[in-house]
């Protein structure tokens, strides 16, 4: 999930797929993708309802790791 968005930004994406009530939309995984990399960004990612968050420019071993993480 971008978190610099027109429109919706990435936060309020994930807070708007976490809100619907059947639990299998609700339910996939969304990992947060931004230049934006500080502990409050990370944090913010997770308090939105993200599962996890990967610094751009991406690290494609730490890509790989998270999905691995979230995927499997």
């Amino acid at each position: 999930m971008d978190i610099q968005m027109p429109v919706m930004d990435g936060y309020e994406a994930a807070r708007a797929i976490r809100a619907p009530p059947d639990e299998r939309l609700s339910d996939i995984p969304i990992i947060a993708m931004t230049a934006n990399a500080f502990a409050e960004d990370v944090k913010k990612a997770k308090d939105a309802g993200m599962n996890a968050h990967i610094a751009k420019p991406v690290d494609v071993d730490i890509m790989v790791k998270v999905l691995k993480e979230i995927l499997c």
